[in-house]
């Protein structure tokens, strides 16, 4: 899916005059050091984050970023013209931008620290990408297992944005969360890679990243004013020992994060990737051919393809494909189909979200919609056949009703007799009177759940049709 808007070519050239004027304090110290350490080769790529530098941090440490959870972040690409660049075949590249801690100890932790998250909001991701503001790029994706990391494709020789939203805050991770506590610094990464020449996006050209504290929302504006007023009330000579403070934060280059070419592997293979977008089914109900549990649920073998523990893992992948589960098939290519069925609901949950986890677990367990009725019938084909007794070994067939109108109901008994619907001229329901009274819309609607009926057919000569008698 194409999510790149065409812009005008004042646009292009304003953004170049802004991006310089952002770039200006930082590009006159980060060029001498990238000059001194690279032999004066400068990087093929720049990304900058646009939110405020924190004032309060000393000249020899590194800058420290505040965000306000859930808010939507502008990371821009660099337009290569505006600096040197090495010579890249693709006409796209990957990033893969992800939060991930800055301590080492964490660092360590990370998974265990990520599932302890996910089980206190299930269903939420650390980051999300705010698609309809993010501009030029392509496909973004995200995996349902790496909630901290996002990825897209753009084009280098023009400019992007991509708009971030950091769901976690600092203090979440912290040991002890009895307020008060110092929140512990993230850092946000972002992994670009290369087609090679098979044209999986494998090759590694550029990593850079920044140091960010997150807060609750309006937190980060708070504490950058408190800041401000800190290093303000300090001697002009104490200013000196800190940094300045700048409207936009620039990533510097780092190395790519230990996984990243595992995930950009994962990603560029022939198995459909997790993708923003699923679109939510549910089972259809067919021909009446359910009938109840005894918990009241109804159990469809012929509802949908089931799922069988013998089914194997390709069986299991074309069955995930079928029934729109596309975006999890990567996650659970491994599974057959004892693997899922083992699966409880609230394990679906926990690994695709609310939503999804409750569809997954429904339809693998081929579970439809209620009947809003529920009928039996017995059959007695002739009128002058006499009546058969009840408990003289009646069979009665349950006819299940999704609406609650006389269509519905003749289309049930039409399929009990192997006839069409048109060929019911009308349905009567004969009273103990011995009146017969014309079903309506209206007494369907007042039949009582789980009545019994004996159905009887007169041949109607005329239209070569059928009337029915409810008894």
């Amino acid at each position: 899916m194409l999510f790149c808007h065409s812009q005008p070519e004042s646009y292009h050239q304003h953004s170049a005059s802004y991006i310089r004027e952002a770039l200006a304090p930082f590009l006159k110290n980060e060029e001498a050091k990238l000059m001194a350490e690279n032999g004066a080769k400068r990087s093929p790529f720049q990304y900058i984050l646009c939110a405020a530098t924190s004032p309060a941090v000393k000249q020899q440490e590194e800058s420290l970023t505040y965000l306000n959870q859930g808010q939507s972040y502008e990371i821009r690409m660099l337009n290569r013209k505006l600096v040197e660049y090495t010579d890249i075949s693709s006409k796209y590249v990957k990033s893969i931008v992800r939060v991930v801690f800055h301590d080492r100890r964490l660092q360590y932790m990370e998974h265990q620290q990520m599932e302890g998250w996910r089980w206190n909001r299930p269903g939420d991701r650390i980051l999300d990408i705010d698609i309809p503001l993010s501009v030029g790029i392509m496909e973004p994706r995200s995996h349902p297992l790496h909630l901290n990391t996002i990825e897209f494709l753009w084009d280098p020789v023009k400019s992007g944005s991509v708009f971030i939203q950091v769901n976690c805050i600092s203090t979440e991770f912290t040991p002890r969360k009895h307020g008060g506590e110092k929140g512990v610094p993230f850092r946000i990464q972002v992994d670009t890679f290369t087609t090679n020449e098979h044209g999986e996006y494998m090759e590694h050209v550029h990593s850079s990243s920044c140091q960010v504290k997150v807060f609750k929302p309006k937190g980060a504006d708070r504490k950058l004013k408190t800041d401000r007023e800190k290093v303000d009330k300090k001697t002009p000579q104490d200013r000196e020992k800190y940094q300045l403070s700048h409207e936009t934060s620039v990533l510097k280059e780092c190395s790519p994060w230990p996984d990243a070419l595992n995930l950009a592997s994962h990603s560029s293979s022939n198995t459909p990737s997790p993708v923003y977008h699923s679109s939510p089914t549910s089972c259809s109900f067919t021909d009446g051919n359910c009938s109840p549990n005894q918990q009241g649920e109804l159990l469809m073998p012929g509802c949908s393809d089931h799922l069988l523990p013998s089914s194997s893992l390709q069986d299991t992948q074309q069955w995930l494909l079928h029934h729109r589960f596309s975006p999890f098939s990567r996650l659970f290519s491994c599974f057959s189909g004892a693997d899922l069925l083992r699966m409880s609901k609230e394990d679906l949950i926990q690994i695709c979200g609310p939503a999804d986890g409750i569809r997954l677990f429904n339809t693998m367990k081929g579970r439809c919609i209620q009947p809003r009725l529920t009928i039996y019938v017995s059959q007695q084909q002739a009128r002058n056949q006499p009546p058969i007794k009840p408990g003289s070994g009646d069979i009665y067939h349950a006819l299940y009703l999704e609406e609650l109108t006389l269509l519905d109901l003749s289309e049930k008994i039409a399929m009990l007799y192997s006839i069409t619907p048109q060929q019911i001229t009308h349905i009567y329901r004969q009273k103990p009177t011995g009146i017969h009274v014309l079903v309506s819309d209206e007494m369907v609607q007042n039949f009582k759940e789980e009545t019994s009926f004996v159905l009887s057919t007169i041949r109607d000569e005329n239209t070569d049709g059928y009337h029915v008698v409810l008894k």
